[in-house]
Order: structure tokens, then sequence, then C-alpha cells
């Protein structure tokens, strides 16, 4: 029933997620759906409401000869209009459910290939990365002010931190938008199925300077991250063993080693062991 529906939708050129950026993530996709199935029961809703507001207006309008009577109320419409949205939201709610369970619940994340800690300030983003030795708060950490790297088709794993006021970390081509909190960390991920440049702006007012604070994802493929962790964390030049030349060594240790005896078992030997003829005077 809903592929009918999106599929008369856009023929009538009435599809509002054409409004939308590409998406450009795993769960995306799947965000789209939910937005469908709540932009149509709102549009119905709207198309209801709209026409028998008008019905009321033409019935009810004022006729010679009539007057308006109370009503105090009806309870089987108050049943009505309070158990049908109640089944509605529940409803949106078992649909979604597996969809914000992937996003939204840490126990329910995928495995990071990258992990990236998020420190939102105002008015700009800090992105920091743990190094080769995968640990933060390290040596060998780097922070990247504005710009966030990472590799297209991995799962990258965020870590928010807020260091003054709320903020809130959002990609609309991703689909992803998580608020921050002063004082605590807080889980996300992505998983991008495009390469490009997308701008991550703050999405909720955090003073003065909200309009600019904005960032950048920078997503490459596993080529140009490999080359751009390279050119960030330089592997260590590799020790060459030293070349034994030689010198130093006297003639001795150069002439070749026989079985040679030592001299306390050359006086221990019979003379007439020795290989010599007895003298005769």
């Amino acid at each position: 029933m809903l592929e009918q529906l999106i599929d008369l939708m856009n023929r009538l050129n009435v599809n509002m997620l054409n409004w939308l950026p590409e998406a450009a993530s795993t769960y995306a996709q799947a965000i789209d759906e939910v937005f469908y199935i709540i932009y149509i029961i709102t549009g119905l809703a709207f198309l209801l409401v709209t026409v028998l507001m008008f019905w009321f207006l033409l019935q009810f309008k004022a006729r010679p000869g009539r007057r308006a009577r109370y009503s105090h109320g009806n309870v089987a419409l108050e049943l009505i209009w309070t158990i049908v949205p109640t089944l509605v939201f529940l409803g949106i709610f078992f649909y979604s459910q597996s969809t914000w369970s992937i996003i939204k619940y840490p126990s329910e994340f995928p495995e990071s290939d990258v992990q990236v800690r998020v420190v939102a300030k105002q008015f700009a983003w800090e992105f920091h990365y743990p190094g080769p030795d995968g640990e933060f708060d390290t040596d060998d950490d780097k922070m990247f002010d504005g710009d966030l790297y990472v590799p297209v088709n991995k799962v990258v794993g965020l870590m928010l931190r807020g260091s003054d006021v709320i903020h809130s970390f959002f990609v609309p081509e991703f689909r992803l938008k998580q608020d921050i909190l002063p004082r605590r960390d807080i889980p996300a991920w992505f998983n991008a199925t495009k390469t490009g440049r997308f701008e991550a702006p703050c999405a909720e007012l955090c003073g003065p300077g909200h309009s600019g604070m904005k960032g950048w994802v920078n997503v490459y493929d596993d080529a140009e991250y490999q080359a751009w962790v390279a050119e960030q964390w330089p592997p260590a030049p590799v020790e060459e063993a030293p070349v034994d030349t030689g010198a130093g060594k006297t003639d001795q240790e150069d002439m070749p080693q026989g079985d040679v005896p030592l001299q306390d078992d050359v006086d221990q030997m019979d003379p007439g062991d020795s290989g010599q003829a007895d003298i005769v005077e």
C-alpha cells in the first residue's frame, strides 16, 4: 500500500522528499521511509480536516428561520478522535522502532572502524583523533578545527561532547542529528555511502554566533583516506641493521680455523705417536 501511495505522489509531482538533500548514509533511506509514512498520514489528515471544515461552513451556515442549537458533546465522537490518533501514533512508533534502535541505542551500534571525539563550543567544532595507538588523551592525538575526515563505506563512531551550552551535530545528507549537552559524552555513528564534502552545521540555537558555527565532513575513498592518515601520522623510520665490513678483525681471526690441538694436548702426546722415527746414536 505504501509503495502505491508513493508511486501516486511521484506521478502527481507532489513528492516532498524531492526537497530533501541526497541520501548519503546507510540508514538515510530507512529514515526517509518513516518520513514518508508521517508525511502521508498528516497529508490525509489535512485533507480530511479541510473537507470537513468546508462542509460544516456550508451545512450550518445561517439560514432564515433557523436558530443555533447548543450541543453539550458526543461521547462516541470524543472516543473516536482520541482512540484513532492513539492507534496512529502507536503504529508509527512500532514501525520506526527498528530504525531508531540502530541509530539511537548504543547497544545496537555496529562496531566502529574509525573513532572520533567531537567537541562543540561557541562557535566551532573540534574533531579529535586518537592516533595510531587507538587511545584518546595520549601524545599521538590530533585535533582538526572544523573538518572531519572519514573513509567511505566504513562505520564512524562519534563521541559528542559539549564545552559550554547545548549544541546539535547535524549532517543533512546522512540524516544524522544529535543534540550535545555540556559535560556529557553522547555516542553517535554513521556510515557514509558517498564520497564528497558535506556541511555539518549546528542545529541548536547556541548564541549570537550560531549561524556561523559550521563544520565539514570530508568523505574519502579508501586510498585517499589511507594517504591522509599516512600524512598525518607518518610511519616511524625503520632502522637498518649495521653491515659487517670486516674492519677491526685481526689476521688471526681471518685465518681458517681447523682442528688445531691445544698445547697441553701436545705435551701429553706419547713420543711414539709423534710420527718421528727413533734416532740411533
